[in-house]
Order: C-alpha cells, then structure tokens, then sequence
C-alpha cells in the first residue's frame, strides 16, 4: 500500500534536488578552490594544535575558536569533493542542427527590438544577473530544444514574455 503524499512535500522534495551539471570551467574553479582550502585546513589544524597546548581546554576560548574553524574548514572540503565527485561536465556549444542544450549560448530578440544573450547551465552555476540561467528555469526550459529563428512564449513573474531566437552558440 503506497502511502499518500502531500503536494508540498512533493514539491519541497523536487526543490532540494540538485543537478551536478558544471562546465569545464566551474570544475577547475571547484579544484582550486579544494586546493586552496585543503592548504588552509592544514594551517587550522596547526592552530588548533597550538592552542590545545596552552592548557586546560575546558576554559580555552581559542582553543574552542580554532576547533570550530577547523569543523568548518572539514565541512566545506566535504561539501566540495562530494560535488566534484558526482559532477557530470557538460560540453559547450548547440546541439545537433543547431538546437539550444545545456551549455549552449543563446541570443534572443524582445518584442521591443532589444537583445540578450543567455548561457543554458546546471543549477548550481545559474546566475541570472550574468546571463547565466538555469535549465530548470522559465526561460531556460522553454528554450531547449529550439533552433534560431523559433519563436517562444514564457510566463515569468505573471507576464508573458515573447522571445524570438536570433543565434545559438
């Protein structure tokens, strides 16, 4: 007997969901960032040793101060190499007879004559204000699997925005 769900929770457990699509380039920026915080681990694990040799580590507020940074240092390293471990790169360009993918880079016309371009990305690198937006968003879903020239319709906010494709990359 399969229990019934409420619709909330469907839609929470949809949200958590993450996608490890990352470019090329969000990977090696991961690297290093590994890297750098791995080097960083090692001058926090130093610190906390020092600290734990001043004495009684019960009152030791440095000692405690140093132990949280190196928990948060642990956890972020963790963090990281779990995502670069389920990362699935995606390739840039258009797909197949020129159709917007993951990864491609779109340039869409307004009804008022004005131009955007769009990079289409996985979740975790979207950045609307840079022109990278997510697949799983409005304009991102309503784009993918059209070719320059089509015409689209997306809801965004409560208004309806028209876009017609003028370049995919």
């Amino acid at each position: 007997m399969q229990v019934p769900k409420r619709r909330a929770e469907e839609e929470r457990r949809a949200r958590r969901q993450v996608d490890y699509l990352l470019t090329a380039e969000a990977v090696a920026r991961l690297r290093r960032t590994l890297e750098t915080l791995k080097h960083e681990h090692r001058a926090a694990a130093d610190e906390a040793h020092r600290c734990a040799e001043m004495g009684d580590r019960s009152d030791n507020a440095a000692y405690t101060a140093a132990k949280a940074h190196l928990n948060r240092i642990n956890g972020r390293i963790l963090s990281l190499e779990d995502r670069l471990s389920r990362a699935v790169i995606i390739e840039r360009g258009s797909g197949i007879g020129g159709t917007v993918r993951i990864g491609a880079t779109v340039t869409v016309a307004t009804a008022d004559g004005r131009e955007r371009t769009f990079v289409i990305v996985g979740a975790q690198e979207a950045n609307p204000s840079r022109g990278c937006i997510s697949h799983h968003s409005p304009v991102g879903t309503a784009l993918l699997g059209r070719r320059e020239g089509d015409e689209v319709q997306v809801v965004v906010g409560g208004k309806q925005l028209q876009y017609r494709i003028v370049r995919v990359q």
